[in-house]
């Protein structure tokens, strides 16, 4: 380890191609600078965790200005894509879902980088987000990856709206899920509700991240359409991808707002069955209440003091209660 790779103090990794091949596996600290500017290879270097003594001396060491420092170290950055004079700044973001049980939660993982005339520079927050799975696309399309920088950017970003897809799809199953628990079972407890706050404050993060992704990749496309028609039809699709995953976690958070409002419907109508059938035992109740009240006053009616009056009541309260209740059958409230 170099002087100076001891003074970054960063984990790096690092790989070159020329012509699209792999030509070195890993590259070491001190051959970065005069690979990044042989116009023949194509380097990629991966920082993991820098902090920000790391990033000001990368920065130093780079030539790079102190707001971008200032927004790969920020804690709360939107996706971006920004054009300077002798780079490109993106950042973005991987989601995922956690493997714990459900209720499960939604993970984000940072992804910064510096796109330069030959070499790829991606910054991360953390490990979480799998980097051979990108280096796996590079080496499967050489052709595409012989075009340069933007290959090496294309195939980060295609992985991250595919990470993007699977979590939405996720999310989506989950929904599917509550649904059936809600339309088979009726269920309404509070752990169902405290499900879909949670399924749409997950979407609602889902939204910060994947939206700003159209800005990132049309930026990209504005930059960088012209360079090769293959790079910029594989742009293109991976734009048509961004907007699909855009309107589905769209229709997601219309689907969790209609879940929630049907659990409230559904419980109003639990609601007013509970209502209905309490009045009608109430008013079949109210029958023997006013009857022995009627025959049990202090003045003389017909049946008074004798057995007659006694089966003159028992009649009358089963005779109008029975009635009450076939009613009561037919309008479907018993």
């Amino acid at each position: 380890m170099t002087t100076d790779e001891r003074r970054l103090g960063v984990r790096m990794r690092g790989m070159a191609w020329r012509d699209g091949l792999l030509v070195r596996p890993t590259v070491a600290y001190e051959e970065a600078d005069d690979l990044a500017r042989d116009p023949s290879v194509v380097l990629w270097l991966d920082l993991v965790e820098p902090t920000p003594e790391e990033m000001r001396t990368l920065a130093d060491h780079l030539g790079l200005h102190a707001t971008i420092v200032e927004d790969v170290l920020a804690p709360h950055e939107r996706p971006k894509f920004v054009r300077a004079s002798d780079h490109e700044f993106f950042m973005t973001y991987a989601v995922r879902l956690d493997g714990g049980d459900s209720p499960r939660q939604l993970l984000s993982s940072r992804i910064s980088g510096l796109v330069l005339p030959h070499a790829l520079l991606t910054i991360r927050a953390d490990e979480s987000f799998d980097m051979d799975e990108v280096v796996r696309r590079w080496n499967d399309d050489p052709g595409l990856l012989a075009t340069g920088t933007g290959a090496l950017l294309h195939g980060l970003l295609d992985t991250v709206v595919d990470e993007h897809f699977a979590t939405i799809q996720e999310l989506d199953d989950a929904i599917e899920d509550l649904e059936d628990a809600l339309f088979e079972g009726g269920r309404t407890t509070h752990e169902f509700v405290r499900q879909i706050y949670g399924l749409r404050k997950d979407l609602v993060r889902l939204r910060r991240v994947v939206l700003p992704m159209r800005e990132v990749v049309s930026g990209v496309l504005r930059h960088r359409l012209g360079e090769n028609p293959a790079l910029a039809r594989s742009y293109e699709d991976l734009y048509d991808h961004v907007l699909r995953a855009a309107e589905w976690t769209e229709s997601l958070r219309d689907m969790v707002t209609t879940l929630f409002e049907t659990n409230l419907s559904l419980q109003d109508i639990q609601l007013n069955q509970v209502m209905r059938k309490l009045a009608a035992w109430a008013a079949i109740i109210a029958v023997p209440t006013a009857v022995t009240g009627w025959f049990g006053q202090n003045i003389p009616y017909v049946g008074f003091g004798r057995p007659l009056g006694v089966w003159m009541s028992v009649a009358i309260i089963l005779g109008a209660a029975g009635g009450l209740w076939l009613l009561f059958r037919r309008l479907d409230w018993l």
